[in-house]
């Protein structure tokens, strides 16, 4: 139940506020929620509203999806700032709520930012939440494993909101300059270049492109044609220089390629150049940490099993942090991975498993090595033979694993590259026991 003030003025708030989206089908993003017949838009469109957290990075549609919600429900609906309230205006609320589920009527309390409540506050929800006085829906930016008082967050459904690509909010710069509520219906030159250098700006927060946007229309140049914003305009406004870095064109695969190939080269001092040009051009730093992950096992893989760990930790601190503060975290990742022992064993293992996989995906699995839960299978064979390594003394066994067309296949070859040196030397002992003993 939508209630608006009746001094209300939209022409007053920002851009992003004017053009909040008014029904799901209005939201761009977010499809693996509220796509058809999708988990969060069944239960918004039926008015079944359970006690649920909004998760996800800034401007993603967390307090958009609350703002539909209260114009869809029949419930009476108040927002909660978690920044101007205290325990005090909590209470009052609740005992206005209590009273309205006596009379029969529901109440959805949405709280913004609830990380910030501390636990005494967040506990002074949690008797209401249970008795059912109340609909709790949090927003937060947080992880509310976290950040969310376990008792409170056990009675709620979390929904994990995904950081908008570029394309998204490129979509929805292109409805805002033909909104008429945007701009009072005046027609706005803008080249597509320079929305996909808002977006890319922006890293994934609709609210940010939406206010450089108004910001750059602003400071527009007003022709006979409309309003011109160029890419000078946009650079001023952002104190940010358009790099010739475009993450939809040939540019932005040409300078991962140059990133990947300074770190194989084991060169961290270009591999760190690149990675700045990246960032500084706008890039999505989970994009760049996605792909340090996979050179860490493609290129350097047990030869130090370290980078992995190194990879992931890098992505999570740009999952926490975001830009700027995360660029030091991918700086850290790629010179370790420049500097690290290199090895493709695991990845040309994997490719020429995969090349025999596909050709014989109905290649039978040995009946040695089936499992055999039920007595049929038993009696079928299966598990015969089965040779259990932890009942040897050398915990080896003789047993083949392959399937029969592929005895003897081998498939990783270590190189003599750090640890990688030593599994070499490792593997080599394990294939000359197995020798030795299928002999006898």
């Amino acid at each position: 139940m939508f209630q608006q003030n009746l001094f209300y003025d939209e022409k007053n708030e920002p851009l992003a506020a004017r053009l909040r989206p008014q029904t799901l089908d209005d939201i761009i993003g977010q499809q693996h929620l509220i796509g058809e017949g999708k988990i969060l838009r069944r239960i918004i469109e039926n008015d079944h509203i359970p006690s649920m957290i909004f998760w996800g990075p800034p401007g993603v549609g967390k307090t958009t999806l609350a703002s539909v919600i209260a114009r869809t429900t029949k419930a009476a609906f108040i927002n909660f700032s978690a920044v101007t309230s205290g325990i005090k205006e909590i209470r009052e609320v609740m005992k206005k709520a209590e009273e309205e589920n006596l009379s029969g009527n529901r109440t959805i309390v949405f709280v913004d930012e609830i990380h910030r409540f501390n636990k005494a506050q967040q506990d002074a929800f949690l008797p209401f939440v249970e008795k059912g006085s109340i609909i709790l829906i949090g927003a937060t930016t947080e992880n509310p494993s976290f950040e969310v008082n376990g008792a409170l967050l056990s009675r709620c459904r979390v929904f994990v909101l995904k950081q908008l690509s570029a394309d998204d909010i490129v979509e929805l710069l292109k409805r805002a300059i033909n909104d008429p509520r945007a701009f009072e219906g005046q027609k706005i030159n803008i080249s597509d270049e320079d929305l996909y250098f808002i977006a890319n700006f922006s890293n994934g927060d609709a609210r940010a492109a939406l206010s450089t946007l108004e910001m750059a229309v602003d400071n527009g140049e007003i022709t006979d044609d409309g309003i011109n914003v160029n890419s000078q305009i946009i650079e001023d406004i952002t104190s940010k220089k358009s790099f010739l870095y475009d993450k939809k064109g040939e540019e932005h695969y040409n300078i991962i390629s140059a990133l990947h190939k300074s770190m194989r080269n084991s060169d961290p001092d270009a591999a760190v150049y690149w990675l700045s040009r990246m960032l500084e051009a706008g890039e999505d730093p989970l994009y760049v940490a996605r792909r340090v992950i996979r050179f860490a096992s493609e290129d350097i893989g047990l030869a130090d099993p370290r980078a992995l760990q190194i990879a992931v930790s890098a992505y999570e601190s740009c999952h926490y942090l975001g830009m700027p503060e995360c660029n030091v975290n991918l700086a850290e990742a790629v010179i370790y991975m420049s500097v690290a022992p290199k090895s493709n064993a695991t990845y040309v293992a994997y490719e020429s498993a995969k090349a025999d996989a596909v050709k014989m995906l109905d290649e039978p699995v040995p009946l040695v090595i089936r499992n055999a839960p039920t007595s049929l299978m038993k009696d079928l064979g299966y598990g015969d033979g089965y040779q259990y390594a932890h009942d040897t003394e050398d915990k080896l066994t003789d047993m083949e694993c392959l399937p029969d067309s592929l005895k003897g296949r081998e498939y990783y070859h270590p190189v003599k590259q750090g640890l990688e040196e030593r599994i070499a030397e490792r593997l080599k002992q394990i294939k000359d026991w197995k020798e030795e003993h299928r002999k006898k």
